[in-house]
């Protein structure tokens, strides 16, 4: 997979790109005015509709990461199995890792490690749907054919802090992560841009080029003055209605609490030095900035996992030293702030990759194998479920499915898995068809 920040564009092996589907003004959340959205989320988070008050952070790794190159390491298979890669101890005994991830072998005992996900799907875009959403989609191509579960818990449980949106990607959105029939209040807010850049501003809550603060609120005074009228003559009240959060939308807009929370600026060099100075790590440090401020859910776009060619090289150079700091620093962060048991934690890809190394010294598409990490919210701590045959290629205890791993998560938010939504054709489908709860790890 490669990825273009500043174009907001992606692609994987497929050939196939996409340009983000929400391109906005400095007020407009994918065809809603801000308004609006928050209107629809203010109703959804006052029907009291979870149990919970947790927060979630979702860290994609789009592309399909490697397992047996990262927390399945066979060192005794054959090396066109194993790869080049060394096993190093961790502070759980017995228990390995890639020797890329030194900082995470310190702290696998604050999370727990699934090894033995399995699932038969291996094209990028319909599994991704499948593990963004909790069901195989119809067709090859997808386009959210039911809810993401980001737009799920943002339209049952709402922002944590009154005046932040409830669902944020950064940097970006990847497919499969909208809202289908709950409608587009409930699409995530995206940031764009590169975090880790000097100049990186929220698009979203810029204002546009020449209009100040002051100009703003001269505007919005006219609009007031103009529809007096219609406002001493509205009985029902959904003009007063619509004032108050149009009110709210501005808010956000120039609020300081919503800007500090967006501003990575404000964090210290040593923090943002630890996290990575590199569009991984200075994602995670915003999403954790983020849910520390008031979202509920943020999705993390850690893209450019399909190493189809010169796998090792790739991996050790980039991602996995870019992900090694940025999950260490994520999780110690929550823990030391006393955020971890309320803030869940989720990283996986739409699959692993072939055992088999190919000619390219690359890894393939493999789904039937591959490894998912839950940390925070409840879960237990220092766990290592499941075990995959020699070669990394199979289950061979304790398999577990995508949609357990999702009826795991909606427990620990106390969401009731088998609520059910009409989608277009006026059918209740329900949040979860199948999985449940992994009693192992909570």
């Amino acid at each position: 997979m490669t990825i273009d920040v500043t174009s907001g564009t992606y692609g994987t092996c497929d050939g196939r790109s996409r340009r983000s589907f929400l391109k906005l003004g400095a007020l407009a959340f994918g065809g809603l005015t801000l308004a609006q959205q928050l209107q629809i989320e203010a109703q959804a988070a006052a029907s009291g509709k979870a149990t919970k008050d947790l927060s979630v952070i979702l860290l994609w790794q789009g592309g399909g990461p490697s397992h047996i190159d990262m927390w399945d390491m066979k060192p005794s298979a054959p090396a066109e199995f194993r790869g080049s890669f060394n096993p190093i101890k961790t502070v759980i005994p017995g228990y390995y890792v890639c020797e890329h991830m030194p900082r995470i072998a310190q702290m696998v005992d604050k999370i727990s490690i699934v090894r033995s996900v399995t699932h038969p799907d291996s094209g990028h875009e319909s599994a991704s749907h499948t593990l963004l959403t909790g069901y195989k989609p119809t067709n090859d191509i997808p386009s959210n054919e039911v809810p993401s579960y980001g737009s799920i818990v943002s339209y049952e449980m709402g922002p944590r802090v009154e005046g932040f949106p409830a669902y944020a990607c950064v940097p970006r959105a990847p497919k499969s992560t909208a809202a289908a029939y709950l409608g587009v209040a409930y699409n995530p807010f995206e940031t764009q841009g590169d975090p880790s850049s000097t100049d990186f501003q929220v698009r979203n809550l810029k204002l546009p080029n020449g209009l100040t603060l002051a100009r703003l609120e001269q505007r919005r005074d006219l609009m007031k003055t103009f529809d007096t009228l219609r406002r001493d003559v509205d009985a029902s009240g959904l003009i007063s209605g619509m004032d108050a959060f149009s009110q709210k939308a501005f808010e956000l807009a120039t609020s300081p609490k919503v800007q500090a929370a967006f501003d990575i600026s404000r964090e210290s060099s040593s923090v943002r030095d630890r996290y990575g100075r590199n569009t991984m790590g200075q994602s995670a440090l915003l999403a954790r900035r983020l849910v520390e401020a008031g979202v509920r859910f943020v999705t993390v776009d850690t893209g450019g996992w399909d190493t189809h060619t010169n796998n090792f090289e790739n991996l050790k150079r980039k991602k996995l030293p870019h992900f090694d700091a940025c999950f260490a620093s994520l999780i110690e962060d929550l823990d030391q702030r006393g955020m971890l048991e309320k803030t869940l934690v989720l990283v996986w890809g739409e699959f692993g990759r072939t055992p088999r190394i190919n000619k390219d010294a690359g890894r393939d598409h493999w789904s039937t194998a591959m490894t998912a990490v839950m940390a925070g919210g409840g879960i237990k701590r220092g766990v290592v479920l499941g075990e995959t045959d020699a070669r990394a290629e199979f289950p061979k205890e304790r398999p577990v499915s995508p949609q357990d791993i999702l009826s795991t998560m909606y427990g620990q938010l106390g969401l009731d898995q088998d609520k059910s939504y009409k989608n277009e054709a006026d059918r209740p489908v329900a949040i979860l068809n199948n999985g449940v709860p992994i009693p192992e790890i909570i």
